[in-house]
């Protein structure tokens, strides 16, 4: 009896879910309308579950996630999970048109993916037009149970994610952009977790408060969910450990300021002080600006408060002393260097950075503004850079055009013709003085143009910013793949010279790299994700003129290298 017992007991401790292989989580998320009042202006956003931002997601290293998102709202809707590897799942990825339509109003689709060998912050968001400017949320992906952190634990994690607000529809502002061939309207404040702050007119309410203990350690989670602008941020009188960016570990290291850009992400650890310092601290943001164009020149603050020690005679919080951060100057490039500069992998026995030494296929990619003729009839004029032409932004000159169907579903069913085609060039077709005086035809040609590799190909990509219409930063996000930053430098890049710079050894490995204003940036990753993957940068308004192309790995030879079939209910066009 008690040895039959025994093996009961055995048996059904076996049946239960190994916590090393992680759990299947549930959610639904609800695209809806919701009314949100900022800077005294109240309007009617899409909104995740009625939230702006949306809920926080949680997860562990391990865990399946199923997510039900459900369309209320009139606009076609996707959502991409930013910084997710979708290791075989790509049906999962999100952006409309590349790996599925979009969910049409009153559909449905579970995205169902399964988080393979990551941890850490990532986020998710809209991944159709301008919608991102209201439907994003965190993402956090926490150890393995058992594992921990690389780094001291934290008394209190907490998500802090950057946003626009726009009084105005932000569809509406890229319609009229589209239409009119220039730049669109900028946003009037920037968020934090959707509140502007007490430097905006009408916003001292709407203010995010992060309320802390002396002497204590806290985790903060930063997210850079703003639709067109990099952000220096700061917390007056404190440094900060940064110890994570993209969801990988990194060497740690202290500074008082850091430079995150749209798309990326960063953990900070925030040591207070030892006892109550009978005052407040302000946590701000402002944009880093490298381009020609207007740009939102407001800051969003926050507010750091101590919690005051119990039986002690100190002053209500309003009558204390509140502290201001000195950010850098808006165009200090030299700040931005020296803080890429600084990331480097953790490359521990337990974190290693595997970093490509044997390179398969070398490309050398543009990446850049630029024009196309004005179309509109009855010779009105346009808005762009002159009244002939429409502003527009490309990768090796070639602006990409959205397709209408899904590229993944139109390769998986052998149906590509007349929707891609499979020759995007390898280097730019006509080279000149890329960071120079540019030349005198900015136009750009258009195409929905792919990159084909075999799987396990080993890349090096250089891309490299031009000076046609003005030089700029632009953060480039890949889909479907982590990758190391080997080397970054200003100019043009020297192949002959640069690459004997290159670190192999521990570079910042991530999903989205600011190619740097006038300059390069080399990046290496292993194609070993089956699928066809989005590479655009993550300035919205340069992703809307066409600074975005797409990737297709094929199929390896293994069952385990194999792209999955596509799921029943894969919404379409």
């Amino acid at each position: 009896m008690v040895v039959w017992l025994f093996f009961a007991i055995l048996s059904c401790v076996l049946l239960l879910p190994d916590p090393a292989f992680g759990i299947t989580r549930h959610y639904t998320l609800d695209i809806k309308m919701h009314n949100v009042t900022r800077l005294c202006h109240t309007k009617s956003l899409v909104s995740v579950n009625g939230q702006f931002p949306g809920p926080k997601l949680i997860a562990r290293e391990g865990d399946q996630l199923l997510i039900k998102v459900v369309n209320h709202v009139p606009n076609n809707i996707s959502i991409h999970w930013h910084g997710i590897r979708q290791l075989r799942s790509g049906w999962a990825d999100g952006p409309a048109y590349i790996t599925q339509c979009p969910i049409q109003t009153g559909q449905s689709y579970v995205y169902n993916y399964t988080i393979v060998g990551q941890r850490g912050t990532l986020f998710y968001h809209a991944h159709i037009s301008w919608l991102r400017a209201t439907v994003y949320g965190p993402i956090i992906i926490l150890p393995k149970r058992g594992v921990p952190y690389p780094f001291p634990k934290p008394h209190k994690e907490v998500p802090m994610i950057f946003g626009e607000w726009f009084n105005a529809d932000p569809e509406a502002i890229i319609r009229q952009a589209t239409q009119t061939g220039g730049g669109p309207n900028v946003s009037d404040a920037y968020t934090i977790n959707g509140l502007p702050g007490p430097l905006y007119n009408c916003s001292a309410k709407d203010t995010f408060r992060l309320r802390v203990k002396p002497g204590k350690t806290y985790l903060l989670r930063l997210i850079n969910a703003a639709l067109n602008d990099e952000l220096f941020f700061s917390i007056a009188n404190h440094t900060v450990t940064v110890v994570e960016a993209d969801a990988i570990y990194v060497k740690p290291f202290e500074t008082d300021t850091i430079l995150i850009a749209p798309g990326q992400t960063t953990n900070l650890l925030l040591k207070t002080k030892p006892s109550y310092p009978n005052a407040s601290f302000l946590m701000t943001a402002r944009p880093y600006v490298t381009g020609q164009g207007t740009f939102d020149n407001s800051t969003v603050a926050g507010i750091l408060e101590y919690e005051q020690p119990k039986h002690a005679k100190t002053n209500s919080i309003k009558n204390l002393q509140l502290f201001t951060p000195v950010l850098p100057a808006l165009n200090d490039t030299k700040f931005a260097t020296k803080f890429s500069n600084k990331l480097r992998s953790l490359n521990s026995k337990r974190f290693p950075a595997n970093v490509p030494l044997k390179v398969d296929r070398n490309f050398f990619f543009t990446v850049g503004l630029g024009t196309t003729p004005c179309n509109h009839k009855n010779n009105q004029t346009c808005q762009g850079p002159t009244n002939t032409t429409m502003f527009a932004a490309s990768i090796s000159n070639i602006s990409f055009t959205m397709p209408t169907k899904a590229l993944l579903q139109s390769h998986y069913s052998g149906q590509s013709q007349g929707v891609y085609s499979p020759n995007f060039p390898w280097n730019p077709v006509v080279p000149f003085n890329y960071t120079g005086t540019p030349p005198n035809n900015t136009m750009v040609s258009t195409g929905t143009n792919l990159m084909v590799l075999r799987y396990n190909t080993s890349v090096e990509l250089v891309m490299q910013d031009t000076s046609i219409l003005g030089a700029e930063s632009h953060p480039l996000h890949l889909h479907g793949f982590n990758f190391f930053v080997v080397g970054q430098g200003f100019g043009n890049f020297d192949p002959s010279k640069d690459p004997k710079n290159f670190n192999l050894v521990d570079p910042i490995e991530r999903n989205t790299v600011g190619v740097p204003s006038g300059g390069w940036a080399a990046i290496r990753f292993l194609a070993d994700n089956p699928g066809v993957w989005f590479m655009h940068c993550h300035l919205e308004v340069h992703t809307s003129w066409g600074l975005r192309m797409a990737w297709l790995v094929l199929d390896g030879d293994k069952p385990d290298q194999k792209l999955l079939p596509p799921p029943a209910d894969l919404p379409k066009c």
